[in-house]
């Protein structure tokens, strides 16, 4: 069948070609369009690299610092006579004191030195009783000539042979003024060359103001300061084989029998030590006091120069001690595992800086007890890591305790750091938790 036109109709128009302006247009917009879509790419691409790349916010720790602890201040029973000063081993400052920097005869309080010098020449092996020394004739015309000035002795036996330990006591105990002048003579060679020992022994060890011209103490020019004598009666303590003798009561030595301790306040009010002293007009006594203060103990040094009587002076030492002995307290001023600082971050995680271990202390009267806390600025930090340190400070004592992370600051994971690119930003910091 064909197909015929038909005159009367009008034939199609012919597709025309677009005109170069037109593509140009189109390739324009094409061209804006892929760059936008690119552009968005990109950015996205450099947004979620940015937010999965960049450190989270720094955590500060809200501090929980404890308050310092006090007590009020302990009264002090005073002599009310003398000088006299009062410390305690381990303890940086006098507990109480009257008059403690006025120089004074000290008496036979010189014979500590004397024993320590010796013993610094000739130390006894704890548990040992240290080498022989023959006494003669010469050690018993020392006797007789102390006897004749009116000073104190113990009995001596030419011939004999008593141990260094033995001749200490002989010395110590019933304060024999001879005893000083042989066992100088026996470390020395003589009296004079154990004064210059026993001078920058003094120097040595920091008792300025203490001064010896004999052996035994008899001679008033034999002086020293109470606060020097309670630094003396705490050396004294640190020497085994002297802390040993000046708590013994009494003690048999076959040459010369028995022989008692002048020290009539040895085992009452926890006294047990150090040596008593007697001019022509005073009384004095060096002494030493264990106290039991909480789980633990304290050793009271002290001393009291110029009394009238021993009778007073024993008076005075234990309303002292009894005085003193209520102002010790324990006091725990952290318990392991006590909570000091506190962490938050903005996408939940909690953590807690807690002390590793626990911190007791001693003190005395009003001494401040104070806890300062140090915890560090974290980012991530795990379970049981170290973050700082609690200082705790009461009077010289120091003690440390570090501080460990209970749970940890986890990493947020992508979906947290790409929903909150605010908190991201260089600088951000995480605020603390409310201190607990």
């Amino acid at each position: 069948m064909s197909r015929t036109l038909d005159p009367a109709r009008p034939a199609p128009p012919r597709p025309t070609k677009p005109s170069p302006a037109v593509y140009r247009r189109r390739r324009i917009v094409a061209v804006g369009i892929l760059a936008v879509l690119l552009g968005l790419l990109v950015s996205g691409g450099v947004y979620t690299s940015t937010a999965l790349g960049a450190p989270i916010p720094v955590a500060e720790p809200a501090i929980d610092d404890p308050a310092p602890v006090a007590a009020p201040a302990q009264p002090v029973a005073q002599p009310g006579f003398g000088t006299w000063a009062v410390g305690a081993v381990g303890f940086d400052r006098l507990m109480a004191a009257g008059g403690e920097g006025t120089p004074m005869p000290m008496a036979s309080i010189a014979k500590v030195i004397t024993a320590l010098v010796v013993l610094e020449e000739h130390p006894i092996p704890e548990g040992e009783a240290g080498p022989q020394i023959a006494y003669t004739d010469a050690d018993v015309d020392i006797y007789w000539d102390m006897v004749a000035q009116n000073g104190s002795v113990a009995p001596v036996v030419a011939g004999s042979e008593l141990s260094l330990k033995e001749s200490l006591e002989a010395m110590m105990l019933p304060s024999g003024n001879n005893y000083s002048i042989s066992l100088a003579n026996w470390a020395f060679g003589s009296v004079d060359a154990y004064l210059e020992r026993a001078s920058a022994w003094l120097a040595d060890n920091g008792l300025t103001e203490t001064r010896v011209v004999d052996t035994s103490g008899l001679s008033l020019d034999d002086v020293s300061t109470a606060a020097d004598l309670v630094r003396l009666g705490e050396i004294a303590l640190e020497n085994p084989t002297l802390a040993e003798i000046v708590a013994t009561r009494s003690v048999a030595i076959p040459e010369l029998g028995t022989i008692e301790n002048s020290n009539r306040l040895l085992g009452t009010h926890g006294i047990d030590g150090i040596k008593t002293g007697t001019t022509d007009d005073a009384a004095n006594l060096l002494f030493s006091a264990d106290l039991a203060v909480g789980e633990t103990s304290v050793t009271l040094v002290g001393v009291v120069l110029g009394g009238a009587t021993h009778a007073l002076v024993r008076e005075a030492v234990a309303g002292l001690v009894d005085s003193i002995g209520p102002g010790f307290r324990e006091v725990v001023a952290l318990e392991a595992g006590r909570p000091l600082a506190a962490y938050a971050t903005p996408w939940g995680d909690t953590a807690e800086a807690v002390a590793t271990e626990g911190a007791t202390v001693v003190v005395w009267s009003d001494t401040p007890v104070d806890v300062a806390v140090e915890a560090d600025s974290l980012r991530l930090v795990g379970d049981g890591a170290e973050v700082g340190v609690a200082t705790v400070t009461a009077g010289s004592q120091v003690i440390e305790v570090p501080l460990a992370v209970d749970g940890a600051l986890e990493d947020p994971g992508a979906w947290w750091r790409l929903a909150n690119p605010g908190a991201l930003d260089e600088g951000v910091v995480a605020e603390p938790p409310a201190a607990g």
